[in-house]
């Protein structure tokens, strides 16, 4: 690529990378201000996170066609077509983060009227832990941080050990008095979002991985632990359907 053009190309690809930033911000923001109004049962402020949901969109979409422009245009090859493949899966964990969020602010409105049965400690503890790893991402992706990626991957099974606990005690209160069940189960969902934005997370910083090493590798445990899962039941055999005594299948199929 000539030198003129080669300048261009880099900086489209550093705009490419503010815009993930901004971006990635902007979700960070949704999730910190869904978690607000949740403990604030807040419904105002619920509201707005909903509405802040069409310009997460907005910014996925905009991304989205960046790179498709770039691909088309510049037809790059090597790291230059990781670093843009890889932009186009942030963005589509990003606005999954956000859809998390609305998720959230939806719940808080559910649970805007009755005082809530204990301190939300361990929800808050976790959504900062979560909103830390997003950010911390997406500068891994711009900085090409690789201590940035192991860090974000330790932070996740600290995530999901936490998630483990809040289930635990929540599903006990349910056990112990029925009145609390309306207001722990959606808690519990509190929690299960915040758990898969921590998910999506790391599916942000293996794809940091992927982009500075050209390997794409499940760096999580969780995730580990699911590709083995898929492993196993790929290779385990498939029983044949029972045949009744003449030899015909019992699905009620005859030759």
């Amino acid at each position: 690529m000539p030198g003129s053009l080669r300048h261009n190309f880099e900086h489209q690809l550093a705009e490419l990378q503010d815009d993930i930033l901004r971006m990635g911000s902007y979700v960070v923001q949704m999730l910190s201000l869904s978690m607000q109004a949740l403990l604030k049962q807040d419904n105002e402020l619920a509201n707005r996170v909903i509405a802040m949901d069409d310009i997460a969109d907005s910014m996925d979409l905009q991304i989205e066609q960046n790179c498709m422009r770039l691909l088309a245009l510049q037809q790059p090859m090597s790291r230059d077509l990781r670093v843009i493949g890889t932009a186009m899966k942030i963005i589509t964990d990003l606005e999954r983060i956000g859809d998390f969020a609305v998720d959230i602010a939806k719940t808080a409105r559910r649970l805007s009227v009755d005082p809530f049965f204990k301190p939300m400690e361990d929800l808050s503890r976790m959504s900062a832990s979560v909103e830390w790893m997003v950010r911390a991402a997406i500068h891994a992706y711009v900085d090409r941080d690789m201590d940035l990626v192991a860090q974000v991957v330790a932070r996740d099974d600290e995530v999901d050990e936490c998630y483990d606990r809040i289930f635990t005690v929540l599903l006990e209160r349910m056990e112990e008095d029925r009145w609390m069940i309306r207001q722990a189960t959606w808690l519990i969902h509190v929690a299960r979002f915040l758990e898969r934005v921590g998910d999506h997370t790391v599916n942000v910083v293996e794809r940091v991985y992927y982009m500075e090493t050209g390997e794409l590798k499940q760096l999580a445990r969780s995730h580990q632990a699911e590709q083995q899962e898929a492993h196993r039941l790929q290779d385990s055999p498939v029983d044949p359907p029972p045949t009744e005594p003449n030899g015909s299948s019992s699905n009620g199929r005859h030759p």
